[in-house]
């Protein structure tokens, strides 16, 4: 009746690893907005503190390679293009991490 096709481990791997992918891209994508439509209604180190914790998230998503570094930086690069209003705040790793 329902056929059903057997894959490789590998294969299933590298399917879950890109639905992984394209899951963070999305969350992170729609946290960027969410937070773009806040940020007007907000102080302005109110809305920074966000976007320094969203930037926290991010690069913690990169570190476990749940999304990739060049499609994050995507994601940043055109939600700033889309929301101006949006803060840019420059995250200082500590030197133990930043090595």
């Amino acid at each position: 009746m329902f056929g059903r096709t057997v894959r490789s481990g590998r294969e299933d791997a590298s399917v879950i690893e890109e639905t992984r992918c394209e899951r963070t891209a999305r969350l992170l994508a729609a946290r960027l907005e969410a937070l773009a439509c806040v940020a007007s209604q907000l102080r302005h180190a109110e809305a920074e503190r966000l976007v320094e914790l969203a930037s926290v998230a991010t690069m913690h998503a990169v570190a476990l390679e749940l999304i990739q570094a060049e499609r994050a930086d995507e994601i940043w690069r055109d939600a700033h293009t889309r929301h101006p209003q949006l803060p840019q705040v420059e995250i200082e790793l500590p030197r133990r991490l930043a090595a």
